[in-house]
């Protein structure tokens, strides 16, 4: 079973800055996983949230601001005060970090709140400037969006996220022109998801902190989870 670094290494450092992503660059895990919003002035940011509200010093949305004014927040010190020089990364500098490693990106467009229009686009772009795409998952809950980067560049990866259980996803992916199936770990634990499994479907996990919770996915045959704690759960499933 793989892991891939939710936010990067985030239980251990702020989620989504390059302090994360770096700790989790040096790790033997087999991927990252990471969100990307739109700017006011369409350039493309790694943060979970629509606002800044939760992790920065500042407030606002996203989508409201120009990237140099989100640059002016620092995006650690509510973490620990130890990471108060970092700042909002653009997706540029994350592909950056990883761009002479081994791990697989998960890149997450969080455009299920608000349609960042030509997101799809900016994204494919910059993966073909940095030739990741061979190295690339995209997955969103906006799955319309999912259908139309499958429709865009068909040998990239995708993915659907869902958290609900549902009837036959496997298919429904189908649908939708996509490869995967990440999933809130419970659902996965049912019916579903060992029909999902079976059918083929690549269904990776989230987000899974627990040791017990390792265990119980990884007899059901997940193909990845994603954790807060990647160092720590590389080293549960090692021994």
């Amino acid at each position: 079973m793989k892991i891939y670094a939710h936010r990067g290494s985030s239980g251990t450092h702020p989620e989504n800055t390059l302090a994360a992503f770096k700790a989790a660059a040096k790790l033997p895990v087999h991927g990252v996983e990471f969100d990307v919003h739109m700017t006011k002035d369409h350039e493309l940011v790694v943060i979970h949230d629509e606002t800044i509200d939760r992790t920065s010093n500042g407030t606002g949305f996203i989508k409201d601001m120009t990237l140099t004014e989100l640059k002016e927040f620092e995006f650690g010190s509510w973490f620990s005060p130890k990471f108060k020089q970092e700042t909002i990364p653009t997706l540029r500098e994350v592909l950056y970090v990883f761009k002479d490693t081994d791990h697989h990106l998960n890149i997450v467009l969080k455009s299920d709140i608000f349609p960042y229009e030509g997101m799809e686009q900016a994204v494919l772009q910059m993966l073909t400037d940095y030739r990741l795409e061979p190295r690339v998952v995209i997955s969103s809950f906006n799955h319309e969006m999912v259908r139309k980067f499958k429709q865009m560049a068909p040998p990239i990866e995708t993915a659907i996220l869902f958290m609900e259980v549902m009837i036959e996803p496997h298919k429904y992916a189908e649908l939708v022109g996509a490869d995967a199936l990440h999933v809130f770990f419970p659902a996965a634990l049912r019916q579903m998801g060992a029909e999902a499994i079976a059918s083929g479907k690549k269904v990776r996990t989230f987000t899974v902190n627990e040791e017990k919770y390792a265990d119980l996915l990884k007899q059901v045959g997940v193909d990845a989870i994603f954790t807060d704690y990647p160092e720590k759960m590389w080293k549960y499933l090692q021994s």
